[in-house]
């Protein structure tokens, strides 16, 4: 089976951002509203909408609106296919690729 490499760039596209990897990581804790998110950061709001639009249409993140503010949590999904995808690696593996003639 052919594995679709597109589905993953969106998603570690995502997180090739240093704030948007730590943002990930608070979110790790569970369901957090964007004002205890923008706490942490010395950013402005606009800024923060832009990092969470960015996690929420990669699908890596929910969010919700409760009253005035935004709510956001992982995907569960999501982070599950991400795991599966480096589950797929052998860090143990020594075995080497043979077969390339140029070599």
């Amino acid at each position: 089976m052919k594995t679709d490499f597109a589905k993953y760039v969106v998603l570690l596209k995502a997180l090739a951002d240093e704030t948007r990897l730590r943002i990930f990581d608070m979110l790790n804790e569970g369901e957090l509203c964007a004002c205890d998110i923008l706490d942490e950061f010395t950013i402005t709001q606009p800024t923060l909408s832009y990092h969470m639009k960015i996690l929420s249409e990669s699908g890596l993140v929910h969010s919700r609106r409760d009253g005035v503010w935004m709510k956001y949590s992982i995907n569960e999904e999501s982070l599950l296919l991400l795991r599966k995808f480096f589950d797929g690696f052998d860090a143990d593996s020594t075995v080497e690729r043979s077969g390339c003639e140029k070599c």
